[in-house]
């Protein structure tokens, strides 16, 4: 169990250091496209094989990540990359010593629970209409 809560932690940290690579002056505008293209594909309700289908569900999200972080890795300088990870540290220390405000856990709340109901929602439509 300890190796998936390190695994998590690892992805959460790569999408940090791409976001900042994202956000890089330096990083062209290919790299910048890959970045939103695969974070649009993840977070879209819409999808090639529906999230609600057990295990395959999911295994499109796992590839389509995988191959935007191989292309990412190697479309950004390594320099950029390293400035990158460093910034992303900093972010964490940073969180981990400010103090979550009750507005903030209610608002994340709110958004996750919308964006939970639209893709559930989407879900339904896209298996009934393969139903008919």
């Amino acid at each position: 169990m300890m190796n998936w809560t390190r695994q998590a932690q690892r992805v959460k940290k790569d999408a940090q250091v791409f976001y900042f690579a994202f956000r890089h002056p330096r990083v062209g505008w290919p790299a910048k496209l890959v970045a939103v293209c695969t974070s649009g594909y993840l977070f879209s309700p819409i999808q090639l094989i529906p999230s609600f289908i057990p295990v395959i569900g999911f295994l499109d999200d796992f590839v389509v990540l995988f191959l935007g972080v191989l292309v990412l890795r190697r479309m950004v300088p390594p320099d950029v990359l390293a400035e990158c990870r460093e910034r992303a540290e900093a972010a964490e220390m940073s969180r981990r010593d400010e103090v979550r405000s009750p507005a903030a856990v209610v608002a994340f709340v709110a958004v996750a629970t919308l964006w939970l109901v639209a893709a559930v929602f989407s879900s339904a439509l896209v298996a009934n209409y393969l139903a008919r």
